[in-house]
């Protein structure tokens, strides 16, 4: 009994770190918040998912035989005592009980002795007399049902712990520690899937998941067995019909749910169901649970804007969520290729722009779990949806890569309408935002034909002669300002603010910096007005509102030049368009021991209840003859002697007092 209150310990603590951290989450995300040490360290114990892990198993394995082995131990002594009267006691041994009281009768002994059992039986006593003699001894007990108590809490305790490890990995990893089944690795088709990557059809009990773009269909549900899957059979197909979403005003998701079709294969019968969260679909022993949803394969159309050299000539291209392709770009000899893989596209990104943070994209499906129901209210009225965006990495011919994340439309922070384009290593770290100002039409391609002709040594030298004309003083020579400014302009385009200042002493940055830095400015507006002018645009105004916008911009570009080397991509792409194709995602279940917990819990209450609402009491009456009256001698006793207890026995001396007048 002291081995099994251990181990219960052992499973309570370790619940109580499975409920405080999160489970089943990215190896990126722990790393990300506790540090490698400390994750190398737990993932010994993998506390990423304790309630699967080998020692957590074994504790509830060793608890059910330990709890057993009381059980099968004490449930026959208790019931046999549960039985038992006790009339076999010894008249001399009630005089050792604390609780007794003695009395005579003015009456024979079988007469007295009627009395008393009747007295008993109608406090609910079951009597049991013994005769010795001319003496009787009557037995009395109530509330022996209190034993039921402790045999129905340690069976509820094995009954739960059974229905806990059938529902758990253990059924899965039996059959791949000996049947065979081995988890598959690769990635493949369904169809590919050999014999030893599937579970059998009546497989006793599984957890997994299926993903249904809209318009598909499966009858296959993918168990995760370490760093492997395992294809689950079911004996059902489900299509999905159409996957819907509702938002609150703020473009906040408020709920989500599937209309499904179900075809049953043995009789081919079909009908349609609109699974919920909370409102699942059960059939044939599965139930099928709304998870969660993510991108089907949403079809793309972007532009590119190249970062590098003089090319400023935009370029199509299109792609699906989920698939790579090669990208080629550049002028004629001076072509780049890369390799680009869309992981995925958000149409709905609900952003807190109230505080002084750049957005972290979330999927829709944490802001469901963030905010639902009357939580959108207060403190959400700074809650915007800024739109679209799109998720890829980019990968060279070093085979470097790098995750990219960029909106679709502008976003205003800080009063100015930006462009914001993300850039990560891992998914383990925050993005990093390079903020691209939006020009008069809400687009990059200012910016971008500004981006070109800083890296055009012609449009440089002439923006610094204007530029030398305009400000020279009177102890520079303009020659010796265009020079300066010439090669200022060509060297913060090459390496932003860090090229200018990386030579020179530590003291000195400071002012180079504040005599570099106004004249960068000044000529990139020269740069800025010459390319308008070779595009055809008109002059920007000198003064008013607009001269005052005109001058932010420019003030927006020089940051987004300063950050771009930092920007580790030669290509910057925006999403035009997209045709979006929603999945579902559902976690598909055999849960045999949802009932057996159930009825663990019945037992657990009745345990319960019996042990802390029925109290057993025994009473004996030794009751012989004495000069033509009798003597008795009662003893009354219980395993817990509360208040109750002792008010119950004043009871009973006060009866017997009775009796004897």
């Amino acid at each position: 009994m002291r081995f099994a209150v251990s181990l219960l310990v052992f499973i309570c603590v370790a619940s109580v770190i499975g409920t405080v951290l999160p489970q089943n989450q990215a190896a990126g995300s722990y790393v990300d918040q506790f540090g490698p040490f400390w994750v190398s360290l737990f993932d010994v114990f993998a506390i990423w998912h304790v309630y699967n892990s080998w020692w957590f198993l074994v504790i509830m394995a060793f608890l059910v035989v330990s709890t057993t082995l009381c059980l099968l131990r004490n449930t026959p002594k208790m019931v046999r005592d549960m039985r038992s009267f006790r009339e076999h006691v010894r008249a001399s041994s009630l005089r050792a009980f604390p609780h007794r009281v003695e009395a005579s009768l003015p009456m024979p002994v079988q007469k007295g002795g009627e009395r008393i059992r009747q007295y008993l039986q109608s406090q609910g006593y079951a009597v049991k007399a013994r005769e010795d003699g001319d003496s009787v001894m009557l037995a009395a007990k109530k509330g022996a049902a209190n034993r039921l108590g402790y045999i129905f809490a340690h069976v509820a305790i094995v009954v739960i712990c059974i229905g806990g490890l059938l529902d758990s990995e253990l059924p899965v990893r039996v059959q791949v520690w000996f049947a065979g089944k081995q988890p598959v690795t690769e990635n493949m088709l369904i169809s590919e899937v050999p014999a030893s990557g599937r579970l059998a059809m009546g497989n006793v009990s599984f957890r997994g998941n299926m993903a249904l773009p809209e318009g598909s269909q499966s009858r296959n549900a993918i168990v995760a067995v370490d760093d492997g899957v395992l294809v689950q059979p079911m004996p059902f197909s489900l299509r999905l019909k159409r996957f819907l979403v509702e938002y609150y005003s703020t473009g906040m998701p408020s709920s989500f749910k599937s209309e499904v079709e179900v075809t049953d294969p043995d009789t081919g019968e079909t009908f349609e169901q609109t699974i919920e969260v909370n409102e699942p679909l059960r059939f044939k022993g599965l139930t099928v649970y709304q998870s969660s949803f993510d991108d089907g394969g949403s079809r793309l159309k972007l532009v590119g804007y190249p970062l590098q050299g003089t090319a400023s000539r935009s370029f199509e291209l299109s792609g699906e969520v989920g698939k790579a392709m090669e990208l080629s770009f550049g002028e004629s000899g001076r072509t780049e290729s890369l390799q680009v893989e869309f992981s995925g596209l958000r149409p709905i990104n609900v952003e807190n722009l109230a505080v002084d943070e750049l957005p972290q994209p979330k999927q829709v499906i944490e802001h469901v779990a963030a905010v639902t129901g009357s939580a959108i209210g207060g403190g959400k009225d700074n809650l915007v949806n800024v739109g679209p965006s799109v998720e890829y990495k980019l990968t060279g011919r070093d085979g470097q890569s790098h995750e990219f994340v960029n909106y679709m439309a502008p976003i205003t922070l800080d009063g100015s309408p930006v462009f914001l384009a993300g850039v990560r290593e891992t998914a383990a770290q925050p993005y990093r935002y390079l903020r691209i100002p939006a020009d008069a039409n809400y687009s990059v391609n200012e910016f971008m034909a500004l981006r070109s002709a800083l890296a055009d040594p012609a449009m440089v030298a002439q923006a610094a002669e204007r530029f030398s004309q305009r400000h020279a003083a009177g102890n520079l020579p303009p020659d010796m300002m265009r020079r300066a400014a010439q090669g200022a302009l060509e060297t913060f385009g090459s390496g932003g603010f860090e090229a200018l200042i990386k030579q020179a002493p530590e003291q000195e940055r400071g002012k180079i910096l504040e005599f570099a830095v106004p004249m960068i400015q000044l000529s990139l507006g020269e740069l800025r007005a010459l390319q308008r002018e070779k595009d055809g645009l008109g002059p920007l105004p000198a003064d008013g509102p607009e001269a005052q916008a005109a001058e932010r911009w420019l003030q927006l570009a020089l940051l987004a030049f300063a950050n771009l080397p930092e920007y580790p991509a030669p290509v910057f792409l925006q999403l035009q368009d997209f045709d979006h194709v929603q999945a579902s995602v559902f976690q598909v279940t055999r849960s045999p021991g949802t009932s057996i917990v159930y009825l663990g819990c019945l037992f657990l209450m009745i345990g319960i209840f019996a042990m802390f609402y029925i109290h057993d009491r025994r009473i004996w009456v030794w009751i012989q003859p004495e000069s033509g009256r009798s003597s008795v001698m009662a003893a009354m006793t219980s395993q817990r002697r509360t208040l109750d207890f002792e008010q119950e026995f004043e009871r009973h001396k006060a009866a017997f007092g009775a009796l004897s007048t």
